[in-house]
């Protein structure tokens, strides 16, 4: 019994692909992506098949060849490499690379801040996939346990082992129903919206902003309504049923149809929005990418 080959010659399998993909030798050396002769072809197959003790092709034509079993099998397995390394090369040499980047972020975020920014990424990289993942679970957690690449949101602390850059700004507006009637010239009265419900977040760490927001002014609201989303606690602002204070991206402000929006008085602060990664994370050109497409902020 022949020993089988620990090493099989690259060249070897070329030639075979060749072969297989369009049926004879001539034709092969034809379609090669470089100079070759037929010869050299033909003796390519004859050494891949002495090397594996076994008839690749059969020849059913003057100048067809066809696989036998063994060798569609190979040709199953080599095909797809071999077909997929000119776009790969093209890539590597114009500094493209493909693969999919996992991120994270907010609902607000990944409506508002993160498709213009994909739409930079792929202008310049349109091989990278992005799976955009909406999550309120922390940030560095997720980072650390490996379950994203990229993390887009507001931390309260930057661990050590995390790296960030801003990327954006969020600042709090009050949100009212279009047919309140607190004067639009003046600030927002927010004691006299206490005997209002206030409609919370019911993501916890985004609710724990907008009450962080309420204490800063002493205001206790009597009740309370619960939306997962903006546009959710918008929906129920236009319809009468409270009042809110939104984080919104900075230069923007919180719009529906029959909700009015005002800045929040002060005392108010803006919060940091941060793209966010680990620092001991393999060297990940994606992440690169990425990061050189992000808002200037």
């Amino acid at each position: 019994m022949a020993s089988t080959p620990q090493h099989l010659g690259i060249h070897r399998l070329e030639g075979f692909f060749w072969v297989a993909r369009t049926g004879g030798y001539a034709r092969a050396a034809r379609a090669f992506p470089y100079p070759i002769t037929q010869p050299a072809v033909h003796q390519q197959v004859k050494k891949l098949e002495d090397e594996l003790a076994v008839t690749l092709f059969e020849r059913v034509a003057k100048d067809r060849m066809a696989l036998t079993p063994a060798g569609q099998r190979l040709f199953d397995f080599v095909r797809p490499f071999f077909e997929s390394l000119p776009s790969v090369i093209r890539s590597v040499r114009g500094g493209e690379f493909g693969g999919t980047l996992r991120v994270s972020s907010s609902s607000l975020l990944l409506r508002r801040l993160i498709p213009a920014w994909v739409q930079r990424l792929h202008a310049e990289h349109p091989s990278i996939e992005i799976h955009l993942e909406e999550t309120g679970d922390d940030a560095p957690a997720l980072l650390r346990q490996g379950a994203v690449d990229l993390a887009i949101d507001h931390l309260y602390e930057t661990p050590d082992d995390i790296a960030t850059m801003k990327v954006a700004a969020l600042r709090p507006y009050v949100v009212l129903p279009e047919q309140h009637a607190q004067p639009e010239d003046e600030p927002v009265n927010l004691a006299a919206l206490a005997t209002l419900p206030f409609v919370a977040y019911s993501q916890p760490r985004a609710r724990e902003l907008q009450f962080m927001a309420l204490g800063q002014h002493d205001v206790s609201p009597v009740s309370t309504l619960s939306g997962s989303s903006a546009e959710t606690i918008l929906g129920f602002i236009a319809a009468g049923l409270g009042w809110s204070i939104l984080p919104w991206l900075a230069g923007d402000e919180p719009a529906s149809e029959a909700v009015q929006s005002r800045p929040l008085p002060s005392p108010t602060a803006e919060l940091d929005i941060v793209a966010a990664w680990r620092k001991d994370c393999p060297e990940n050109p994606l992440l690169d990418a990425m990061l050189e497409a992000a808002p200037r902020a």
